[in-house]
């Protein structure tokens, strides 16, 4: 006991010192904390070489941020952009499944791995793309309106895409009952989602007695993130979609506002351990031995996915500048590919080697997308000034 406590103990304190780094240079702080997890992990000083508790707390944090998602996400404001953002949305993913299934062919892939790349390439990062927004300004503009509406979508199908991973095992069967499983649960979503839509609040049962503690409200709030996840998995459905829903309703309760500011602070260390245990996921020798081959993907894909940004953008009719700025940051993986990646190893969908290889290229594209929208930006200048 006094070993596992002494790990996290390290790696908490470690990720402290990376996260304050990296927000004094104006940079995301999950990057610290994905640098701490690689530096105290095994393929480093090797500090920390057990991975179960850390691993334990991240899943803990992908259902809170879910529940957050849904309980931050506002129906009103997606409304004004959701034809736009759905169609993108869809795009992408059938570019992505598309690019996935020429490789599967080329090179033999699984379906399996075939379905988790596709997903995983579709996916941006909300929080690293807002976080660019707000530096340079545009968040509250209509690029940043529009590219929210666009990582609300892609959020919106992690969660049928969690269902679709949780139910592969078989090249057949298995992938049919996955699909209706995902049918089913995107036919629920968006029913709860239309009967939310045409009510002003939702009213809770002890809403009023917990929103008057701050204690009894971040409690509330987890216990019914918790116990909706428990719900979804007893029901076959994951638990994660049973986390998103919970947050869903409650956001669209009198008690909204109260909720995300108690269960913030949870949010924000269970998230630190999530990248945390992405750091300690990451095999720098793997790494090293396949360098130039991490390399290209990590500059394909971030070349790839903002010309497609930016192309599906314009086909719809938005102008230029528009559509460069938000296709462009949008235009590294997210953070919820690396929970597709870890359900697929977890059930032994993947290889070792295939879950190092994604999580790598998903970790530096993360990193470097900050200096990608710079590098977008000042070719885009010197390509006006020509």
């Amino acid at each position: 006991m006094g070993s596992e406590l002494s790990d996290v103990a390290l790696v908490v304190a470690g990720a402290v010192v990376g996260g304050v780094a990296f927000h004094s240079l104006r940079q995301p702080a999950f990057v610290g904390y994905i640098l701490a997890g690689v530096i105290l992990g095994p393929s480093a000083l090797g500090l920390v070489a057990d991975r179960h508790d850390i691993r334990l707390l991240a899943e803990l944090g992908v259902l809170l941020l879910l529940f957050l998602v849904g309980l931050e996400l506002s129906l009103r404001a997606f409304r004004r952009v959701w034809r736009i953002a759905l169609t993108t949305m869809a795009l992408q993913l059938a570019a992505a499944l598309g690019v996935a299934l020429v490789a599967r062919q080329v090179l033999d892939w699984p379906l399996a791995l075939t379905v988790v790349v596709g997903c995983s390439l579709a996916l941006s990062s909300t929080a690293v793309a807002m976080k660019i927004l707000d530096d340079i300004g545009e968040l509250r503009s209509e690029t940043g309106g529009l590219a929210v509406g666009v990582l609300i979508a892609q959020d919106l199908a992690v969660v049928p895409m969690l269902l679709i991973i949780g139910s592969l095992g078989g090249e057949g069967g298995g992938f049919m009952s996955a699909l209706i499983n995902a049918a089913i649960a995107v036919a629920v979503l968006a029913a709860i989602i239309g009967a939310l839509s045409g009510r002003r609040k939702v009213s809770l049962p002890f809403a009023r007695q917990l929103a008057s503690s701050v204690e009894l409200a971040a409690l509330g709030g987890l216990a019914l993130c918790l116990a909706a996840a428990v719900v979804s998995s007893l029901l076959g459905l994951s638990a994660a979609y049973g986390a998103f829903i919970a947050g869903l309703v409650l956001g669209n309760s009198a008690e909204r506002r109260r909720m995300i500011e108690v269960t913030r602070p949870i949010e924000a260390i269970l998230m630190m351990m999530f990248f945390l245990s992405v750091g300690l996921l990451l095999d720098l020798g793997f790494i090293w031995r396949n360098l130039g081959i991490v390399l290209v993907l990590v500059l394909t894909v971030t070349l790839a996915k903002t010309a497609l940004n930016i192309t599906i953008l314009r086909l719809q009719g938005e102008p230029w500048e528009r559509a460069f700025l938000a296709g462009t940051v949008m235009g590294q993986i997210g953070e919820f590919s690396f929970v597709l990646a870890a359900a697929a190893l977890g059930r032994g969908l993947i290889s070792a080697d295939a879950g190092r290889l994604v999580v790598a290229v998903i970790a530096l594209s993360l990193a470097l997308s900050p200096l990608w929208l710079i590098s977008a930006r000042r070719l885009e200048e010197i390509r006006w000034r020509a």
